[in-house]
């Protein structure tokens, strides 16, 4: 068995929809997998010049393989049924290539209800939050006690260590390193485990990994109730020029210079092999090539240029692979 993992090393909204896509078009993966989160988290595609946007249902779809919504994950059966139909409708068939893991656990109408009345610390109210507790309260309800879902229930470990092909596996992770529940910014935190890590919970054992793709902006967003917007009119531009609106919510992301930092430790914790830093188009329209060192209102770096800012960059973050990326379509 050989997996790679795709892990969001910021505050989400990284891009990593658009890196899943182009892996998969080596079309050397039999399997694709979404390993945590829930319909909180929105995947942006670019498929055959048509735009999809994606809350539950991993990327695999659109190449025809096997595509897995893991044992990490809490599922809307509403969100999940209507973006299968979304896919059929724009002519990508999903029948038998698509499957929930027996373990996963489901968003009852109860915990949208819930969620719909917290306020505390600006969540997606989708429901993810009081799933994920009812699940370690071990009051959760299970993918397979729900006979609707029967056709779609899948056994991690069968696939994964009884197949009787080696399976090549691409963890597919949603948000990023900045909201994980453990190592991210608490209380201003998801539910899920968006670390590397977290993959690891849905079957895939830890001497499988092959490689681990890290997803980076250029800038930092950040969409939620706590104060991340950066001081100054470039990031009102910033924020128009890279289009910072919320895939799942609408609402404007708060954006800020890029911390390498964070940045560093999040490449680390992760195992991080080979780092992809996406939207350096929106810095060059913008003009300006700053990171920053710390907090929201650290350290600035004023790097001048575009060949300043790519070198610092790849000199801070030493031993990894660096790729600078356009957006939204091009690696």
């Amino acid at each position: 068995m050989i997996a790679d993992i795709i892990v969001g090393l910021s505050y989400g909204d990284e891009g990593k929809g658009k890196v899943t896509h182009h892996l998969l078009k080596s079309g050397e993966y039999t399997h694709c997998i979404r390993y945590n989160g829930g319909c909180n988290a929105g995947h942006t595609i670019y498929h055959n010049g048509q735009k999809f946007v994606t809350h539950h249902l991993p990327a695999g779809l659109f190449y025809g393989i096997k595509s897995i919504i893991g044992s990490g994950c809490v599922v809307n059966l509403e969100q999940f049924h209507n973006e299968i139909q979304m896919l059929e409708d724009a002519g990508i068939s999903t029948e038998g290539l698509i499957y929930i893991a027996k373990n996963a656990h489901i968003i009852t109408e109860n915990h949208l209800s819930e969620d719909r009345g917290d306020t505390s610390i600006g969540t997606t109210k989708r429901g993810n939050g009081p799933a994920y507790r009812d699940k370690y309260d071990r009051t959760g309800e299970r993918a397979q006690n729900v006979p609707a879902l029967e056709p779609y229930l899948i056994d991690l470990y069968e696939e994964f260590h009884h197949n009787t092909t080696s399976p090549v596996v691409l963890c597919e992770g949603a948000q990023g390193f900045g909201l994980d529940i453990d190592w991210g910014d608490y209380p201003y935190v998801t539910s899920s485990h968006c670390t590397a890590a977290g993959a690891l919970l849905n079957g895939i054992p830890p001497r499988a990994v092959r490689k681990v793709y890290g997803v980076a902006k250029a800038y930092d967003t950040y969409v939620g109730s706590k104060k991340f917007h950066g001081k100054g009119r470039v990031f009102d531009l910033i924020q128009q020029v890279g289009n910072e609106f919320g895939a799942t919510t609408g609402r404007l992301r708060q954006c800020n210079w890029l911390d390498i930092r964070m940045l560093d430790k999040a490449i680390n914790i992760n195992g991080v092999t080979d780092l992809i830093i996406n939207k350096v188009d929106i810095l060059r329209e913008v003009g300006k090539w700053n990171l920053r060192s710390g907090t929201a209102d650290g350290i600035h770096i004023q790097l001048g240029n575009e060949i300043a800012w790519t070198q610092y960059i790849t000199r801070y973050l030493k031993d990894i692979k660096v790729t600078f990326s356009d957006s939204p379509e091009r690696i």
